[in-house]
């Protein structure tokens, strides 16, 4: 089956400077060393944060004021780079997961924007779609809960109804979080500051560099506009 990744029509007419870009890759199992060049990804965000904190950057301010347009409350529900920055000027090291998430992590704090990775296998098909919550979605916590995104809340949402993320890019979910059991995975990455177009389409070539290197995998790659709104990638 070929599942089609997009962002609604209602979230691109409510976010236009939204710029977006999604990969999709197999045979990405966990037996994989990435810690030396997520080192060096990890680095750059440090030379970055000396002279100035996270919430000075330009790439978190922009989804800041994506996240209060969203009836969010930007200094309580962070945006998952945000998070990781603010992570790493506090504790000086970003947590290990797994080798894939690792990396993209680093990547992520390097350019200052999200950069999710779901578990392709755990989404359900024929469409994943990032739009406003009805609020009957079901969304399970990494700590194992249920909970039910808020009406109108930005999320991910596949043919089965199930909430891949909370508040858009604050957390991703439990239920599809990349582990041990991992083979296939879809990397979502995305900005809405100034410039935002030429980072997504850098965060892209990087991820699909690092993954071409270390898994010998060959992805796919797209980078999505109003014009080519959808990615279809193999389920």
């Amino acid at each position: 089956m070929t599942v089609r990744f997009r962002h609604a029509d209602a979230v691109r007419a409510a976010y236009p400077e939204l710029s977006a870009g999604a990969l999709y890759a197999a045979g990405v199992g966990a037996a994989v060393d990435t810690r030396q060049r997520a080192a060096a990804y990890t680095a750059r965000a440090v030379a970055r944060l000396a002279s100035a904190t996270e919430g000075e950057f330009p790439e978190v301010l922009a989804w800041r004021r994506t996240f209060a347009r969203m009836g969010v409350k930007p200094t309580q529900y962070r945006s998952a780079s945000e998070s990781l920055l603010r992570r790493l000027r506090k504790e000086g090291e970003l947590p290990r997961i797994h080798p894939l998430v690792d990396l993209c992590n680093a990547i992520s704090v390097a350019y200052a924007v999200p950069v999710a990775v779901l578990d392709v296998d755990r989404i359900a098909g024929p469409l994943l779609e990032v739009r406003p919550a009805c609020g009957d979605e079901t969304y399970t916590a990494f700590g194992g809960g249920v909970e039910h995104p808020a009406p109108g809340e930005v999320t991910f949402v596949d043919s089965a109804g199930r909430a891949h993320a909370r508040r858009w890019t604050h957390r991703q979910s439990g239920h599809s979080a990349v582990g041990a059991h991992t083979g296939r995975v879809l990397v979502v990455t995305e900005a809405m500051h100034d410039g935002g177009a030429d980072t997504v389409a850098e965060v892209l070539k990087t991820v699909e560099e690092e993954v071409t290197a270390h898994w010998g995998a060959t992805p796919t790659t797209a980078t999505l506009t109003p014009e080519t709104p959808e990615f279809p990638f193999a389920h």
